[in-house]
């Protein structure tokens, strides 16, 4: 098989995968529910995979939410169906831990999502850097725009005190009027 087949044979479009990354504990992670959902595997089968090789999955690879973070995770989504979800607190897998699941569940879709997932995580982190250099630069313009608004007043000011003064000495000068005089008779 090419590689073209892979990635065409795969109909998942980003924006789903996109909007499985949840931040918790500030860390973008994806829920074992929705990663069994994608590799076309029950919730159960996943974790028992991860359960068996639990030595693959360190701290900073998968974590158990707690139960306050399961219950703000759930009262986020509004159509949750009382029984349609585990009665057990979901795992939580980062970047990394998505890609040890490649390793743990070996199958032909299992590898296809990862380089899929793998990919977003990385447009993720480009999107992150462009934000970061966006707001430095617009940080730069204002200080420059400050700068010139600091300056701008300057001349300003300047130019008030310059006109006051012009008038000032215009006052203090005794010349005769101009304009029309009406001859005297």
């Amino acid at each position: 098989m090419g590689k073209e087949t892979h990635t065409n044979t795969l109909a998942i479009p980003d924006e789903v995968l996109m909007k499985k990354i949840y931040l918790i504990r500030g860390h973008k992670v994806m829920l074992d529910s929705d990663l069994s959902e994608i590799y076309d595997v029950g919730t159960r089968v996943l974790k028992q995979a991860v359960r068996r090789n639990i030595k693959r999955f360190p701290d900073d690879f998968m974590f158990e939410l707690t139960l306050e973070e399961n219950e703000i995770l759930r009262s986020q989504f509004v159509t949750l169906k009382r029984g349609q979800h585990s009665k057990y607190l979901p795992f939580a897998f980062t970047e990394q831990g998505v890609a040890m699941l490649s390793s743990v569940l070996n199958s032909e879709r299992a590898i296809m999502v990862n380089i899929q997932i793998m990919r977003i995580y990385v447009r993720i982190r480009e999107m992150m850097m462009l934000d970061k250099d966006i707001l430095h630069r617009m940080e730069s313009i204002e200080r420059m725009l400050n700068r010139h608004d600091n300056q701008i007043v300057a001349v300003f000011e300047y130019l008030k005190k310059l006109e006051q003064t012009k008038h000032q000495e215009l006052e203090h000068i005794n010349r005769p009027k101009i304009g029309y005089k009406p001859s005297k008779k």
